[in-house]
This record gives C-alpha cells, structure tokens and sequence, in this order.
C-alpha cells in the first residue's frame, strides 16, 4: 500500500508458520486479504514476503508460482520487499543463534539468495524497486579469534560481489532495480553502523570492486557507486536503538559515505529503566519476556559505548544494576509501555518524522514477529494486532 504516495507499507510474512511453501501460502491466503480488506480496501496492498529456503525451492515447482501470482492478482496484492534472513523454520522450534544458519560465508547462503532475488524479479511490478534484507555477514561468537573473524568478512565480501553481479544482470536485461540490504543487529558481525562502514570500506569495496573489473566493462571510478547500488543497508529501528544509536545521526553517515538504506524495518525493542524502588518488580516483568526460541540480546551503553549479553537469560540471573537496558524482543509498535516495562517506540517516532522531510527510504515494513511468544496478557487476535501496528504507523506518517 502506498502512503502520501511516497512509502510502501506493509509488515513482513515470518510473522505465519511457512516451514515450506505448503504452510506458506496456506497462512498468506488465511490471512492476508482480511488484513489487506481493513488497512487497503480501495487501493493495491504489498507484502514483505518471507519464504524458507524450502518453501523458495518448492515455489518453483510444478505450477506453484503461476498460482500464486494468479492469487496475488486476484486479491489486489504485490510483493516489494522479501525477507531472506532466516533460512530455515522460524517458528514453533528453538531459533536463537541458528537465525544466521547458514551465514555469508557458505554457499548455501549464496544459493538460497540468488534463488529469492529470481522470484522477487519476476514478482515485482514494473516501475517498482525491490529488495531483500538478509543477515550481518555472520554471528560473532562462531568465529572465535580475529583471524577467523577477518576470513569471514572476507569471503562474505566474495560472495556479495556474486549478488552484484546477478542484480546488474537483472537490471540491464528487464528494467528492474533490486538490492540487497544488509541487517545489522546485536551480535552479529556487523552490529552497528561504524561496522558497517568498515566492512564496506576494509572488504566489500575493494574485493568486489577486484571482482567487477575482471568481470565486466565498468569503469573504474564507477565501481564504487556500482557496489553501494545493489548492496544496501535494513535499517532495523529495534536493532539501531539496541546500539543506542540516534536515527539522525546514523542516517547522516550512512549518507555521507553514499551508503542507500534499502528498507525500514519499523520496529521497537524492550526498554528497561531501573529504580531501586521498583526493581523486584521491574525483574519480574522483565522475566516474563524470557522465552526459548528467538535470542533476546540485552544492551547496556557504559561510559559511551554499549555492552551486549547475548541473550536475556544472562541478565535475570545476575539482577545488577544498571540505568538503563534495551533487550532485543521486538514487541507491538503501538504500545509505549508494559507494566514497569517500556518500548523504544521513541526510536520509531523519530525515524517517522525524519522521513517526512527526508525520504531516505521508500520501503517500510513492519517486523514484529513475536506475536506467538509474548507473555500472554499482551496476546490479542493476530490479524487484529497486524491491522492495529499497520493503522498506528499509517496515521503517524
């Protein structure tokens, strides 16, 4: 759906169960067009589509993609934005670290990729850019000394020139525009923005601008332009504020260093302000968030730079002090406070106001993907949530 005929929004599919294409479509179709008849009655509604390695290999079966894009034209309904994150379930099974399996140094990864910015390609209306967000090269504590950090960074930057390439090729044999957006979150190796920046500037530049001069005829004062084209940032708002990282702030640099943002992914962390007076029940609060599928990395900014325990588990059992936390569990954007419990909404409202004046990004979609496992006095209908996060961002826009 387009709002002030500048954003496309939507919230993004890994909300469903959609282990393979069977599962998937059968929760698109369950859910979708109710959602789409409430927030976009009269006018054509997107989707940020997720689909499991399984389900992208399945898809491509027999008839499945022509009845799918027959459904999709029947309901009013377009694709703009995938999410090629998570490879594999996402629900109903423990995630945590897995999340980054297989990560940028594998050719899994490379395959399963390739294989959604072919479908997207296909799926995405003429006059329309596209985009997929995927994972921060890897995860920090599987590589275990600098050396091995380096090397991942390194046949990431490899594999991403693959992406470029494919994308180039994309864009001068159909007219489309299609990027790569790259997600940054806590623990992962590229957490921040001054991380991003380096890997772009330390691998990614150089190596693939080595690999687009031995493989195409771009000019050599073009390839950096080229690279930061096709290999963009998500800007992840419950990731940004983990970092504690001001939205004007980072949106500047990534300008200055002429690096896009490919897509918004609008969503809110957990806040956590201590008071010696409340902290019984502050803990308390805190430990109904504690769940064992998705990991809930915790924040803490100290003297000017920001600690991570890299899962919420770590934090309960220590019960410090502190000032303030932020743990990584997206919750409802709409809802600014739970209990003694408050929500990095602010984080949201700022970004908003930023792209009223300054439309960094036209590709907005809501990720609050855990819906099943919120303590349970939080639980509401899903569709009836989904429709309430849609209309809260649409009237602050």
């Amino acid at each position: 759906m387009k709002v002030n005929n500048t954003f496309h929004l939507s919230y993004c599919t890994n909300i469903h169960p959609g282990s393979n294409w069977e599962s998937t479509f059968t929760s698109l179709k369950e859910y979708v067009p109710g959602i789409k008849s409430k927030v976009s009655p009269n006018e054509s509604f997107g989707l940020g589509l997720r689909l499991s390695n399984k389900a992208s290999e399945e898809l491509n079966e027999g008839n499945n993609f022509t009845q799918f894009t027959d459904w999709l034209s029947q309901n009013d309904l377009y694709v703009f934005t995938m999410n090629g994150f998570p490879y594999g379930n996402f629900h109903d099974e423990r995630v945590k670290d897995d999340v980054h399996t297989p990560d940028w140094t594998t050719p899994e990864r490379l395959i399963y990729t390739k294989r959604l910015f072919n479908q997207l390609s296909k799926l995405l209306p003429e006059g329309m850019s596209g985009g997929i967000s995927t994972s921060p090269i890897s995860y920090k504590y599987w590589h275990k000394s600098e050396e091995e950090t380096k090397k991942a960074f390194k046949v990431g930057a490899e594999q991403l020139a693959e992406i470029i390439l494919q994308l180039l090729d994309i864009e001068n044999n159909t007219g489309k525009y299609l990027h790569l957006d790259m997600e940054p979150e806590p623990d992962g190796l590229l957490e921040n923005s001054d991380e991003v920046l380096d890997f772009f500037d330390t691998y990614l530049v150089p190596i693939a601008s080595e690999i687009l001069r031995a493989r195409t005829d771009i000019e050599d004062q073009k390839l950096e332009e080229v690279i930061k084209r096709y290999i963009t940032v998500c800007y992840d708002i419950c990731h940004f504020s983990l970092a504690f990282e001001e939205p004007e702030e980072t949106f500047k640099k990534f300008a200055d260093a002429g690096l896009n943002i490919g897509k918004i992914q609008v969503s809110a962390a957990l806040k956590i302000l201590y008071t010696e007076a409340d902290a019984d029940e502050i803990w308390n609060s805190l430990a109904r968030f504690d769940e064992p599928t998705y990991l809930h990395q915790v924040t803490e900014q100290i003297d000017g730079k920001v600690k991570t325990y890299n899962d919420l588990p770590i934090v309960l059992e220590s019960r410090k002090e502190f000032t303030e936390m932020r743990a990584h569990f997206h919750v409802p954007i709409f809802l600014e406070q739970f209990g003694k419990l408050f929500s990095t909404q602010d984080h949201i409202l700022k970004v908003v106001e930023h792209l009223k004046t300054n439309p960094v990004s036209d590709h907005l979609e809501i990720e609050t993907y855990t819906w099943d496992v919120l303590p349970k006095e939080l639980k509401r209908d899903l569709s009836e949530s989904i429709i309430r996060e849609i209309e809260w961002l649409k009237e602050r826009l």
